[in-house]
This record gives structure tokens, sequence and C-alpha cells, in this order.
């Protein structure tokens, strides 16, 4: 494999960009690396100026044309047992070890690497790349690059995501609906429990009801997805100060994974005429009580036609003639929703993904080097 992959991948993997820190040396190092190929690009920052998305574009005028995207941030390695330095690149056993190197910085080293072939020649189409922040903490960064893309007069046509996949074509995954319900009770002593208003005995009502209702979204079944049917679950929850209190607060978090082609509003807007039902009760015995519903992150499912010419040239350049669908959540349908046709193909597992020594392995990147080599003849045509 290209020396040129791996240098880059360590340098890739060398910056820290966990979610919770900046992304910008590391978009200053791309941004350096295009300029240094000819390729102009530009930046989306957030509002606290601390991280960014880059986009940039090659080849003729117009519309149309191919966009490579990659989300830039990692997850955490808190509390993970690593046996390899998680921000460094490491060699063993054919595998490229090191954060966020399946999860994507692996795909994204593949893009880099391949840039400078494909700005040797000329392009019949464009060829656009997206590197986006906030993927892991619900897609939330590439926002601004996307309502960019739906004015944009000369957007792509498709759009390939990096993400680990085996390097097997993806045509679908779920949507996500992250919310956070918080209780406000009224505290008292425990020994004069009817004096105050439970807020942890609240919640459990409320997640009660939750549980009736992701019953009901899984009798809509779709074979194509692993489960075939939207979950509801509540992962977080946080309340009461000592146990001779009745507690005043309770919070908890609760996400949706649904079909692409399910709604999930209708659930949300039960669970809100069921707080409406419990606030008489509470604002009873204290007038100061509630019930909030937050969302916390939210993107759309992906679905799409895995028999459509894209799907066939995507098998194609990958060398991989099953599409299928996967169970992790990406920026996928927020391209799709801005017009852009998009499927998923990149390097790696997400079985590697967000774990410690975390791998991809170098016959992947290979693979992914091959692709873009086919997709790069394509568009040369």
């Amino acid at each position: 494999m290209s020396e040129r992959v791996r240098d880059l991948l360590a340098r890739l993997l060398a910056f820290d960009t966990t979610s919770r820190e900046s992304n910008l040396a590391l978009i200053d190092f791309i941004q350096h690396y295009l300029t240094d190929c000819g390729v102009e690009s530009r930046r989306f920052p957030d509002d606290s100026g601390r991280k960014a998305n880059l986009y940039a574009r090659l080849g003729p005028a117009g519309g149309g044309g191919v966009m490579l995207s990659g989300h830039t941030d990692v997850v955490p390695v808190d509390g993970q047992p690593w046996t390899v330095p998680p921000f460094a690149l490491t060699q063993r056993d054919g595998r490229y070890y090191g954060r966020g190197s399946a999860d994507m910085k692996g795909f994204l080293a593949c893009v880099l690497a391949a840039l400078p072939d494909f700005a040797a020649q000329p392009l019949r189409m464009p060829l656009h790349l997206a590197f986006s922040y906030d993927e892991e903490v619900g897609c939330l960064g590439v926002r601004s690059l996307v309502a960019h893309l739906q004015q944009a007069a000369d957007k792509p046509a498709l759009c390939i995501i990096g993400e680990p996949t085996e390097m097997k074509p993806v045509y679908g995954h779920k949507g996500k609906l992250a919310m956070r319900c918080s209780v406000r009770g009224h505290a008292c002593h425990s020994a004069y429990t009817p004096q105050g208003v439970n807020a942890i005995e609240y919640a459990a009502k409320l997640i009660a009801r939750l549980t009736e209702l992701g019953g009901r979204l899984a009798a809509t079944q779709d074979p194509r997805f692993d489960p075939p049917y939207s979950t509801l679950q509540v992962g977080t929850i946080q309340g009461g100060a000592a146990l001779n209190i009745v507690p005043q607060d309770c919070r908890f978090d609760f996400e949706i994974r649904h079909l692409p082609e399910v709604p999930v509003a209708g659930v949300i807007d039960e669970l809100q005429r069921y707080t409406d039902e419990l606030l008489p009760a509470m604002r009873q015995v204290a007038a100061g009580c509630g019930i909030t519903l937050q969302t916390l992150s939210q993107y759309p499912g992906l679905l799409t036609d895995p028999q459509c010419d894209f799907a066939r040239w995507l098998a194609q350049w990958s060398s991989s003639e099953t599409l299928s669908t996967v169970a992790f959540g990406t920026e996928g349908g927020l391209f799709a929703e801005a017009g852009v046709a998009t499927l998923i193909c990149g390097p790696g597992s997400m079985e590697q993904g967000h774990k410690p020594d975390e791998y991809v392995s170098v016959e992947q990147l290979e693979r992914c080097m091959q692709m873009l080599a086919n997709l790069r003849r394509w568009m040369q045509r």
C-alpha cells in the first residue's frame, strides 16, 4: 500500500479530535494539503469558532458530480484499556491502530492520498470533498454545510460517505431522535412523603409509558434492517439527593432509532399528552412542579434505492456486489434530504470502532484506494 496513505493516516491520528475538543488543527492540516494540491476550500465554522466543516470542489464548473464525505471527530478514549497510544499510529500484524483509524480517519487518509491523481487530469464532472465535525454526538456539525448545499447551484448529485463498512456498499440505516425528559417535583422530609412530589416516581411513570410506546413501534417491521423494527430505550437517569428526602428533580435521556420510513413525531406527541395528564396532580401539591422534554439530537434515516444506477456503479467501484443496510447512523440522511443521492462505503469495520485498540487493516485501506482509483477513471472517461 502507498506510503502516502500510511503517512497521512499517522498525521490524522495524531490530532486529538474527540468531539469535546476543537478540530481546527486537523482542518488546518487538511486545508493546507488541499492548497498544495491546487484545490481551494471553504470553512463553515461553528458559533464558538472552535470547530469547522471544510468543503472543497475541483473539476469543471456546474452542478453534479460526486462528493466524498467523512467526519473528523472521534469518540473519547477515557476509561478504555488501550495497549497502544490512542493518538498515534501503531503498525502491527497488517493493521494500523489508533483512535479513529476505522471510524473514520482511514477513509480520510485514502481520500487525501488519492487527491493528487484526481487533480492530475481533467475530470468530466466535479469532485466534491466534505470534512465535518461533531458527527459522533448526533450529526450536529455538518448541518451548516448541508444548508449550503441545499441552496447551491453546483451541488453534487452523488455522495459516498466513507464510514467503516468493510468496503461493502450500504444503502440504508435508521434515523435517530435523542431526547431528555426533566421532572421537577417538590422536596420534603421523607417522613412527610405526602407533602412532597416525588420526581423519580413521576419519571418512572413516564419511562413505563415510553416502554409501551416502544412496543408499538416494534409492530412495524422491515426485514432489510437489523433489528427489523424501530427501537426505543432509556439510556441514562439521574435523580434524588438522599434516601430521607423526597426527590425534587429527576432527569432521564432516551433515544428512538427508527426505520427510515417510520415517523416518530406521533410518539413524542403522545408522551407530551401523558405529561399533561400528570401535571395537575403534581401541581395540586406544589405549583412549581413541571415536566419538560428537550431534543438533544436528531438525524433522519437513509434509504437509497439499491437498484439505482449509483448503487450499481458503487458496487463495481468497490468490487462488492452485495448492498446492505447498517445498524449505526450517519450524515447520509441529511445529504439525501438536500437532494444528494447518498451511499456509504469505507474501510474498516464498526466492530473495531469506538473500542480500545481500534484499528483498520492495511488490506481494507488498499481496497479503498482501489475504489477511489476506479471512481477516478469513471470520472475521467
